[in-house]
Formats: structure tokens, sequence, C-alpha cells
């Protein structure tokens, strides 16, 4: 679970740099940055449920501060 908790921030900060990076060089001329955005958004919203449904399955505890 961990791991794929990493490998969803990697992409989700790939994506936002993606959209930085679009958002420089095209100067609002494209939608690019737009869509490199909503990628963000779908991915922080697929992570968010598949923590959400590994919590009901019992994957995952709560461990609350040490």
């Amino acid at each position: 679970m961990k791991l794929l908790v990493a490998i969803a921030f990697i992409l989700i900060l790939a994506s936002l740099g993606s959209a930085l990076f679009f958002l420089m060089r095209d100067k609002g001329q494209s939608n690019r940055t737009v869509h490199a955005l909503a990628v963000r958004v779908g991915l922080s919203i697929t992570l968010f449920l598949c923590l959400l449904g590994a919590y009901k399955m019992g994957w995952i505890a709560p461990t609350g501060i040490r």
C-alpha cells in the first residue's frame, strides 16, 4: 500500500510540474495546462478513493499520533 501511495504522489507531482511547464511555455495559447491539471485532480480523487476503500476493507488502519 505504501508503494501505491508513493507512486500516486509522484504521478500527481509530475502532472503538476507538467502543468507549470505548459503554462510557462504556451503562454495561455493551448489547453494543455488545463488537461494536465485535470489529470492531477483525477489522480488525487482516485488516490483518495483507493485509500478510503482500503480502510473500509481493513487493509490499512489508522495509527493516530504517537
